[in-house]
């Protein structure tokens, strides 16, 4: 009876980990995003030690730009369509631009 639990049990969760499998595409697209993410944050602590207004601005203004990439990224992974940080960083500058 205990067999027929853990085997009961294993179907089961095989059957919940195929339906929510990512593809490879979206599996880039999480890596991007989340390279991004990374890359924001180490230039918000840059910022934090900058030693000028100026140049905390723009470390604060680039660590925006990748976080708005980071966000296309994961954006275009849900849409199942594969990006690199230099598409990602692109499609943020487009979204940026259009806001204006």
């Amino acid at each position: 009876m205990k067999k027929l639990i853990v085997v009961a049990a294993a179907a089961g969760l095989m059957s919940l980990a195929a339906c929510n499998k990512s593809t490879p595409a979206e599996n880039a697209s999480d890596n991007t995003a989340a390279a991004l993410e990374n890359t924001a944050d180490n230039l918000e602590s840059a910022a934090d030690n900058a030693t000028n207004a100026t140049t905390e601005n723009t470390l604060e203004n680039a660590a925006d730009n990748a976080h708005a990439a980071a966000d296309a990224a994961k954006d275009a992974g849900d849409a199942n369509v594969a990006v690199n940080a230099a598409q990602a960083n692109a499609i943020a500058a487009n979204s940026a631009a259009a806001k204006k």
